[in-house]
């Protein structure tokens, strides 16, 4: 599954119906489970979209289903649904990278806004999740003496100089230059700059 879902996790049948109802109703695509169990035995890495967790439940709980997916690197937001003696635990998984939460009883509209901006924020994460990949296969394209004078090219050193630093010729150093730009689609230096930021911070 790739397309973009709403999953309810949920222990209230009553609950789950209606948010199910007040989904679909919207056009947004859902899945619903009576426990964190059912969740996790169905849960597939490439699930895209956020999940609406309540945070009390027989069995696993929201917290520790939330802390398992912590655990195995899920970036999905989570959206702990909770009862008013539940917020001290809520504001916990939010440091604990939750997404956001929502007191019971909420309005319909409170609800569907907070999903619709972790449904944006999973599709832009997923986007620079994508790019930074993207970027790290074009560089590990590079030969070795590329990748040598692209970090001189984006630290803002002259031809001339890297030549010098790298004890090639000028000539030598243009060519190398020139495939950095064309196997890395850079069509400036501030262009590849930011590449460089990115790699970096994919590393």
């Amino acid at each position: 599954m790739t397309d973009t879902t709403v999953f309810v996790v949920d222990d209230d049948q009553a609950v789950l119906d209606s948010l199910g109802m007040l989904l679909r109703s919207m056009q947004i695509g859902c899945q619903l489970f009576p426990s964190a169990q059912d969740f996790l035995d169905a849960f597939q890495p490439d699930w895209q979209g956020c999940i609406v967790l309540d945070i009390r439940m027989p069995g696993m709980s929201g917290m520790e289903l939330h802390r398992h997916l912590v655990e195995n690197h899920s970036t999905m937001p989570v959206i702990f649904v909770t009862g008013h003696g539940d917020v001290p635990m809520a504001v916990e998984a939010m440091h604990n990278g939750a997404f956001d939460f929502i007191q019971k009883p909420y309005r319909d509209q409170d609800l569907l806004d907070r999903i619709n901006q972790a449904l944006t924020w999973d599709e832009e994460h997923r986007s620079q999740e994508d790019r930074k990949r993207e970027l790290t296969e074009r560089h590990q394209s590079l030969t070795p003496r590329e990748r040598e004078v692209m970090e001189c090219v984006v630290r803002g050193l002259a031809n001339k100089v890297i030549a010098m630093d790298l004890d090639l010729s000028q000539r030598t150093v243009e060519i190398h230059r020139a495939r950095v730009m064309e196997k890395m689609h850079a069509r400036s230096l501030a262009e590849l700059v930011r590449m460089s930021m990115v790699i970096q911070e994919a590393a």
